[in-house]
């Protein structure tokens, strides 16, 4: 793992401890925002989803409130993060584990990633688009019937755009998923924060 990203997660989590802003975000109201664009992928009440990138679990605290049947697998590269999930989540349909960068993933029916393409550092802007296709790829071959992830825009105000982070072609990648994963691929961009989501339904 990146020690620059390692850096940055640790201190925010020890920061903010197991929040919206601990895992990176500005705060828990347009982190809920994200995760409901990013569950319009979902077309079943009972189903298996992987969380790419699950930091400490809010995916699993939104999901457990709006889908009963719901059976939850977060994934995270950094140990703190899962620990902290684990401590906040404790019951049989709410899992997390530890995963390497490249990992194949367990087969669910979902995988949702939140967050998980915006920081970049020192990464070339040709490294980084590598890094996401194969990570788009990998959650692809997972699962059964659509993922969805969200990244920055590259229509976000100039000057609020920071070096360290990388702010994506929407259209780019709308391409890919079209051409690669599925007929059935969404482009939401209409959420009102410097960022969008991508549905890809199988």
């Amino acid at each position: 793992m990146d020690r620059k990203l390692k850096a940055y997660y640790q201190k925010r989590l020890q920061e903010h401890g197991a929040t919206a802003e601990g895992v990176g975000w500005n705060g828990a109201v347009a982190q809920e925002v994200r995760f409901a664009q990013l569950c319009r992928v979902i077309q079943h009440d009972s189903f298996s989803v992987n969380d790419l990138g699950c930091g400490t679990g809010d995916l699993a605290g939104y999901l457990r409130t709006r889908y009963q049947q719901a059976r939850y697998l977060g994934l995270d590269v950094m140990p703190a993060m899962i620990d902290a999930a684990k401590t906040r989540f404790n019951d049989r349909q709410t899992r997390f584990r530890l995963i390497k960068a490249y990992d194949a993933l367990p087969e669910a029916d979902y995988t949702l990633a939140s967050g998980i393409f915006n920081l970049k550092f020192d990464k070339s802007t040709a490294q980084w688009k590598q890094y996401i296709l194969r990570t788009l790829q990998r959650m692809n071959r997972a699962s059964q019937f659509g993922f969805a992830f969200n990244a920055l825009t590259k229509y976000s105000d100039k000057p609020k755009m920071k070096r360290e982070l990388y702010y994506a072609d929407p259209l780019w990648l709308f391409d890919f998923c079209k051409l690669h994963f599925s007929r059935n691929v969404a482009l939401l961009h209409d959420y009102d924060l410097f960022d969008f989501t991508i549905l890809v339904k199988k």
